[in-house]
């Protein structure tokens, strides 16, 4: 989480009476089209797309996740409301322990006997870490809700011996120094982590650490290699660049890597923030150009590393930060930001955002495989807590309905839509669509963005082949104000309908209305 990274600009029962009445099927000529082919495939949205972060910054940890001594909290001091939330999230994978906090810490810190573990400075975000919560606690905790654990390593001020002893320590079966010491914590079975980090944000010069491209491909090549020598079966994931300042070169940062890491790593990471500052909707949800932009030119880097080089180990996006950022981010300084502790409030429109960024990765599954959202609790989250409980921000019920689709074929669907023009840039629809393809069910998810701030706008829906039944359901989010927020205590403000679908079918299609600022999920089932 940069200081100096430029950031773009920016539930379920939320009046249904106006669900009910606007999100229909009418008799209308049709604005645009969505032509739809099942054999047009992009490829399988991946379950870690759904993906989430947790680090030691604010409430997202102490607090948040896990808070021992709490009354909601069960007898290891996970917060059981949290764990609750988390697996009606539908998250899969789940990143730790940073972040820029994790430039700062050594992992050794967080094993062993609670009442052991040193208290340090968070050299990233200005706290105290009672390192009360470590590894094993993590680790546990992926386990108690049912998500993947990511754990990212120490690439700014660590060591490759440490990285390679914190592979060792999760993952050796065999009797070792470090094995052992899992043992002595009450692990003997092997925690079996797939996924590691090589760093974050490492091209940042907000970042403890802070290395150019040259020595970051050092030593992150080290690293690599030391920890598979560890355990050959783990997944790696590179740094990608996190700097868009007007003077930094995210392309150069990227094609080094890739150049550098080609041979070494499954992944390479990109990071994005947006925000509303301007208070202008429909500039706001216009980043996905941006968003779409910066995968296809790292698709394409990836696509040039790997040429010419048959058997060479594939690799894949992995946004493994992204989210709305912008009214908790003041402050010149890592510390002045952490201060705030990043406690956003969400609102209806910062809820469509969420329908943007996963219709960007739905739309390009081939190439972007793990997608977190930054971050799980209180910090930047879709979950807030108090001691007494907790309420659902406007941005969790999108997040957990899209979630639905993991393992789906993602498709590659023919839009026609009114556009509009922001900016030198070139005009965009106002409907901003991903459609997959569940082949169990057989049934079509059609998730529509209307970003029209007042346009609602009628839409023939075409499926190639006519088998549609006509039949389905609408899952659909809108709300008069754009700026509707979840006081604590009341969640209830910003919520979804879902109500069973008909359509009235001529042809091959029907035509709907997807209303202006709104989020429709249409899943609509085929013939056999």
């Amino acid at each position: 989480m940069p200081v100096t990274r430029r950031v773009f600009s920016a539930l379920p029962l939320a009046a249904p009476l106006i669900a009910t009445s606007r999100a229909t099927s009418r008799t209308l000529a049709p604005e645009a089209r969505i032509k739809i082919d099942t054999e047009r495939i992009v490829g399988e949205v991946h379950p870690h797309v759904f993906g989430n972060f947790a680090e030691h910054l604010g409430r997202c940890i102490y607090g948040g996740i896990y808070e021992e001594g709490s009354p909601l909290s069960d007898s290891e001091g996970y917060r059981k409301d949290v764990m609750e939330a988390v697996r009606g999230l539908g998250v899969t994978l789940l990143r730790w322990p940073g972040g820029n906090f994790v430039s700062g810490y050594n992992w050794k810190d967080g094993i062993g006997p609670k009442d052991r573990r040193p208290t340090r400075p968070d050299q990233a975000w200005g706290d105290l870490d009672s390192n009360r919560f470590g590894t094993g606690e993590f680790l546990r905790y992926c386990e108690k809700t049912g998500v993947d654990p990511y754990i990212c390593i120490n690439a700014g001020l660590g060591t490759v011996n440490e990285a390679r002893e914190w592979v060792e320590y999760c993952n050796e079966p065999r009797r070792t120094s470090w094995s052992d010491a899992r043992r002595r914590d009450g692990r003997e079975k092997p925690w079996g982590v797939k996924i590691w980090g090589l760093g974050n944000e490492i091209d940042g010069p907000w970042q403890l650490g802070h290395k150019n491209s040259g020595d970051y491909v050092k030593f992150a090549r080290e690293a690599g290699k030391a920890m598979r020598r560890a355990d050959e079966s783990i997944q790696l994931v590179a740094s990608g660049s996190s700097n868009f300042g007007g003077n930094a070169d995210w392309i150069g940062w990227n094609r080094d890597v890739l150049e550098g890491l080609k041979g070494e790593i499954d992944y390479i990471s990109l990071h994005t923030y947006i925000g509303n500052r301007e208070n202008d909707f429909e500039r706001f949800l216009a980043v996905s150009q941006e968003i779409d932009y910066r995968i296809e030119v790292v698709d394409g880097m990836i696509q040039a590393a790997k040429s010419g080089r048959r058997g060479q180990r594939p690799i894949y996006i992995a946004f493994d930060e992204w989210n709305v950022w912008y009214r908790a981010r003041g402050g010149t300084t890592e510390f002045d930001i952490g201060r705030t502790r990043l406690e956003e409030i969400y609102n209806f429109e910062d809820a469509l955002a969420m329908g943007m960024f996963l219709n960007s990765f739905i739309r390009h599954a081939h190439i972007v495989k793990m997608a977190n959202l930054a971050q799980i609790v209180n910090v930047i989250a879709p979950i807030f807590t108090n001691p007494q409980g907790l309420y659902l921000q406007t941005i969790y019920f999108p997040l957990a309905e899209y979630a639905k689709q993991k393992n789906n074929l993602a498709l590659r669907a023919l839009v026609h839509s009114p556009d509009y023009k922001v900016g030198d840039r070139e005009p965009l629809p106002y409907l901003d669509v991903s459609v997959t393809h569940n082949k169990r069910e057989d049934a079509l998810y059609v998730n529509v963005l209307n970003r029209s701030e007042s346009k609602d706008i009628a839409t023939r829906i075409h499926e190639v082949d006519g088998r549609l039944r006509g039949d389905g359901e609408l899952w659909f989010l809108t709300h008069q104000h754009l700026q509707e927020t979840h006081p604590f205590g009341d969640d209830r403000k910003v919520r979804p309908e879902l109500s069973p679908f008909r359509a009235k079918l001529d042809g091959n299609g029907f035509t709907h209305v997807f209303p202006a600022h709104s989020l429709s999920i249409l899943k609509l089932n085929l013939r056999t």
